[in-house]
């Protein structure tokens, strides 16, 4: 087991009985930091989720949980903090499944439940987790971004715009919360074998010309797995990038460049 010098306390992790999410509380949990599931219908991942993780040697739970309501969310965090004592990062990864439309044939239903899920939840996750951070001399926010934030994919704007916002939110919390100790990054995440890439696959969305196409923009002509996204959020949330904050680290296999 790989053990990173991590502050004391739990990762907790939104989305991480998704795809990507369980990737990477995985890591987290191999790098030796105890970890906190958070789910919204996926009872039965998580727990399989948290059942790996104490084979590993490590503390975990499954908490579930609305991110859209906010009373929810707070008694999430507090139950977080009863159960582990403390909180040394916030892992954002939780996310609906990505139609792929046309930004103008997006209806506001669509882009509505994008928002209030990707963006609003995040900032309502930020908002319950910052005054225990600084209370706690200092931690670390991780975002699950988009690979599409520097090279806008078509199709795939419920996902890249609602993110966009996350990106500049991250950014104004590493300009203002460094002075309390708290970093914010963001990892930017290509196509990941896991999760939604297959569910939408499955169901015909993407077929091997689109995969043709998008391999054509990948240097590494591969798709990722969850645990490379995994070890990106874990070197960002460990003490070995205490001096990294306001960044973005693409694993995307060099999608765009």
């Amino acid at each position: 087991m790989l053990t990173l010098n991590f502050p004391e306390g739990a990762t907790l992790i939104f989305g991480g009985s998704g795809g990507i999410g369980r990737g990477v509380a995985t890591e987290f949990g191999r790098a030796g930091s105890a970890v906190a599931v958070c789910y919204n219908s996926k009872r039965e991942v998580a727990e399989e989720t948290v059942t790996e993780l104490r084979a590993l040697g490590v503390k975990a739970s499954a908490h579930r949980v609305d991110v859209r309501d906010e009373s929810d969310v707070a008694r999430v965090v507090d139950e977080v903090i009863g159960e582990h004592s403390r909180i040394h990062t916030l892992v954002w990864a939780a996310g609906p499944v990505v139609e792929q439309v046309p930004v103008a044939e997006t209806t506001p239903e669509l882009y509505r439940r994008s928002i209030e899920i990707e963006t609003l939840g995040m900032f309502t996750a930020v908002h319950a987790v910052l005054p225990h951070l600084r209370e706690q001399g200092g931690g670390s926010i991780v975002h699950l971004g988009s690979a599409g934030d520097h090279w806008f994919p078509a199709l795939d704007g419920l996902s890249v715009i609602p993110k966009a916002a996350n990106e500049s939110l991250l950014r104004g919390i590493a300009k203002e919360e460094g002075v309390h100790n708290i970093r914010a990054n963001s990892v930017l995440v290509g196509v990941i074998e896991a999760g939604m890439f297959l569910e939408l696959k499955e169901r015909g969305v993407f077929d091997e010309e689109w995969e043709r196409e998008v391999h054509k923009l990948v240097p590494l002509k591969r798709w990722g797995k969850p645990a490379d996204i995994g070890a990106a959020c874990v070197f960002l949330a460990s003490n070995e990038a205490n001096y990294v904050t306001g960044q973005q680290i693409s694993v995307s296999g060099g999608f765009g460049v």
